[in-house]
């Protein structure tokens, strides 16, 4: 009978998750960022949220209790906590914690669907290609485009190659355009709220966690060079300072050759002397 009450539980958090009230919040975010979701029908005299629990699913399995009976999961403990007033705080939010949150507090819940923004750069020879992506609870609402000092970046078409896809946009330009830090100035991504229309820009940061790749023959070669260059200026830093140890070397043993030369036609002089005068 409970394994019973279980499953019909389990069935029914599922169907609460799936079918959310017509007040369901949508929230878009970068990677790296701290967010807080709320709960909007809080009981003022509860005690420490007590009798509400925050839960999430995704869609890549069933769903899970963060926070009951006024404790975090322990498995998310590191980057969860609950505020005062029972709304959810997630430190340095991943691709993972995309999806839909619940809180529930007696008869009262509250719906909060998390987007995560993502941003990468990827080098290949010497092209560079920046990508911007939007993991979703479920399938893809958020149109994605990139920004070029705040105008699309299609009008560069000549210079910029661009891709799209669902819930994401990338462009590919020479390496030699833009220096790493006229990247992050000049570009920026472009995601629409596809429920709302809100427009959110996140200016280029390729994910520190990261985040940015290097792949392609580009990297490998530059490291070649940068090491062959610093094996040659040892070499030449070595054959240096051996040749100026052998040249000083030398002038010591010439200096000494000739300072004996003179220490003996000095002797022999002073013999000569002295024989003129005994006779």
């Amino acid at each position: 009978m409970s394994e019973f009450r279980r499953i019909m539980m389990s069935s029914f958090l599922m169907l609460l998750l799936h079918f959310p009230a017509a007040d369901l919040k949508r929230y878009i975010v970068r990677a790296g960022d701290e967010v807080t979701l709320p709960f909007d029908y809080v009981i003022h005299d509860q005690d420490k949220c007590e009798s509400a629990t925050w839960r999430f699913s995704d869609s890549r399995g069933p769903a899970v209790t963060l926070f009951e009976d006024r404790q975090i999961h322990k498995a998310n403990s590191d980057r969860l906590r609950v505020t005062e007033n029972c709304s959810l705080v997630i430190k340095k939010v991943t691709e993972e914690d995309a999806g839909r949150y619940l809180c529930s507090q007696f008869r009262s819940d509250s719906w909060v669907d998390l987007s995560v923004v993502t941003m990468t750069e990827h080098h290949d020879n010497d092209e560079v290609t920046l990508r911007c992506s939007v993991e979703t609870f479920v399938g893809c609402d958020h149109p994605v485009k990139w920004l070029l000092q705040g105008q699309d970046v299609v009008k560069y078409q000549r210079e910029i190659k661009t891709s799209q896809s669902p819930c994401s946009a990338s462009v590919t330009f020479l390496t030699s355009l833009f220096s790493y830090t006229t990247r992050s100035e000049l570009f920026s991504c472009d995601v629409t709220n596809g429920f709302t229309g809100e427009v959110h820009l996140f200016p280029f940061s390729a994910q520190s966690s990261g985040d940015a790749t290097t792949t392609g023959t580009a990297g490998l070669l530059r490291l070649i060079l940068v090491s062959l260059g610093l094996a040659a200026l040892i070499v030449t830093v070595v054959t240096v300072h051996i040749w100026t140890r052998a040249k000083g070397g030398k002038k010591r043993m010439r200096k000494n050759l000739e300072q004996n030369d003179e220490d003996e036609d000095e002797v022999n002089y002073e013999n000569d002397g002295g024989a003129s005068a005994s006779v």
